[in-house]
């Protein structure tokens, strides 16, 4: 009996001992794994049951309440009428013939600007509607240069249906940006953020006038950042592209509009969309804050966009590429293709093949980083560059230059430029010269048509392949081209002199 008390006794303590070790250790366990807090929710799905995984999903509480960044902006978002008589455009080329893609993307860019024929049989007509920010309270608002493109009459109306005639301050088609003037006084004006502290899964909301319903707000999240839309697939440079890419509805007439944050600060300006219809389908773009606030200071500093180039051609680098030049140091970046004479890489030392991999710090991974960093700066700014070179980092510091090699600032220009005066020709001169139309340069001085050769008494027929009648004419192509994103602005004329002599000429628009 002992005997069998003793195991008994033995099998018990054993079933207690293994017990406790078995209570103690899945508490150990329990408390060695992290609490779950109300942020996280614990599941077994049917896969993870069979096997034996635990799944965790990370679920955080979105802010649901966007009221106050909504009710901040909607009065600092303004509706932007643009009136024009009815013009035909003189020349070919051809013109892209959908009015949404055109309104959002402007009209196609040739490469050399036309200069619009008027037509007097027509009265005013509204020609598109789009959106703007109020940027201060005296009046200036930015919007987009597509929707005030071509207009002879801006109307701006305010939240509170007060309405304004606006005055082009300036244009910047590469950016897409424009800026206007109200007289007005103590107007709302919206605070403007830092785009470039913008994460991709941030809440951001859309203010703007899509088919003229005022005042409308649409949210959505931060898709990307640095986007080109070129790089979507729609086929067309529309200059500098460093996007912000959105999932927040965007439709006709938000182009100009706000794109804000959270807290209600301006982070862009809604732009375009992706779309073969013309409305939202998922994708919106935006100009990031930081491009369209340096753009818009040197429009009111210096009359004109002061842009910094680095002065090289370039790809984008692939892992394609990088195989057979034999780098093995990175896989993207901006490859250095060529340089340019006098430019501001060449002066600092970089060669064809390096990588540039990063500007100040920021990272240069495609074309749209590195449009959106250069951009920033204007000639003789200093920035630092990252780059690759027989595959081991290198760092250069490069002053940057303006399209004339030099670190100057360039000055507004203007038509007077051309150092002359113009009259249309007479019915008599056009029957004794045989021409249907023309212009005559007279009063010659110093400036463009002199330094380009031209002489007192010639005859402008037409400019970039486009005919011209009368000194209008002559003025809008000027002011077309000196609008235009091209980097070299330059007439093209034909003509004649009064002996009967025909001769061309180019006129170098650039500045000095």
């Amino acid at each position: 009996m002992k005997v069998y008390t003793k195991t008994a006794l033995l099998a018990f303590g054993v079933a207690v001992c293994s017990s406790a070790m078995t209570l103690a250790l899945d508490r150990f366990n329990s408390a060695s794994e992290s609490p779950i807090s109300s942020d996280e929710s614990v599941e077994r799905s049917e896969v993870a049951k069979r096997s034996g995984f635990l799944t965790v999903s990370n679920s955080v509480t979105p802010p649901t309440d966007f009221t106050h960044a909504a009710e901040s902006t909607i009065n600092g978002v303004v509706s932007i009428k643009s009136y024009a008589s009815p013009r035909g455009y003189n020349g070919g080329g051809g013109s892209y013939s959908n009015p949404l893609y055109e309104f959002f993307f402007g009209t196609p860019q040739q490469r050399q600007p036309q200069p619009r024929q008027r037509d007097n049989s027509g009265a005013e007509q509204q020609r598109g509607l789009g959106s703007g920010v109020i940027l201060s309270s005296d009046g200036y608002i930015v919007t987009n240069n597509h929707v005030i493109q071509g207009a002879d009459r801006l109307e701006v109306t305010l939240n509170d249906n007060s309405t304004y005639n606006a005055k082009v301050i300036g244009t910047d088609p590469a950016t897409d940006v424009a800026l206007l003037k109200i007289e007005a006084e103590n107007l709302p004006v919206i605070p403007v953020g830092d785009s470039d502290a913008l994460k991709v899964g941030e809440w951001v909301l859309a203010v703007g006038n899509p088919f003229g319903f005022t005042s409308t707000v649409t949210t959505g999240i931060v898709s990307a950042k640095a986007r080109s839309v070129g790089a979507g697939g729609m086929g067309r440079s529309m200059g500098i592209e460093s996007y912000i890419q959105t999932d927040a509805a965007v439709n006709p007439g938000n182009s100009g509009g706000a794109l804000v944050n959270i807290k209600g600060e301006l982070v862009g300006i809604n732009t375009a969309i992706y779309s073969e219809t013309g409305s939202y389908v998922g994708y919106s773009f935006a100009i990031p804050s930081s491009i369209v606030t340096k753009i818009v200071t040197d429009i009111k500093q210096y009359g004109t966009v002061q842009r910094a180039v680095l002065g090289v051609m370039f790809q984008e680098l692939t892992p394609k590429m990088a195989k057979e030049k034999g780098i093995t140091a990175v896989n993207d970046g901006i490859y250095v293709a060529e340089l340019v004479d006098r430019g501001a890489a060449m002066e600092a030392g970089l060669k064809v093949g390096d990588v540039i991999v990063a500007i100040n710090g920021a990272p240069t991974h495609n074309t749209a980083q590195l449009q959106g960093e250069i951009s920033k700066y204007r000639p003789g700014d200093k920035i630092e560059i990252k780059y690759i070179r027989d595959n081991k980092n290198e760092k250069a510091s490069v002053t940057l230059r303006n399209n004339q090699g030099s670190t100057k600032m360039t000055k507004q220009n203007d038509f007077t430029d051309l150092g002359c005066a113009l009259k249309s020709l007479s019915e008599a001169q056009m029957r004794e010269y045989r021409l249907s139309g023309g212009v005559q340069v007279s009063g010659l001085k110093d400036g463009k048509f002199k330094a380009a050769g031209i002489k007192e008494g010639f005859i402008i027929v037409d400019i970039n392949n486009a005919r011209v009648r009368t000194p209008e004419d002559v003025e809008e192509v000027y002011n077309a081209i000196m609008r235009s994103g091209d980097d070299d602005k330059v007439m093209f004329i034909t003509g004649m002199y009064p002996t009967g002599r025909k001769v061309y000429y180019a006129v170098d628009l650039a500045e000095e």
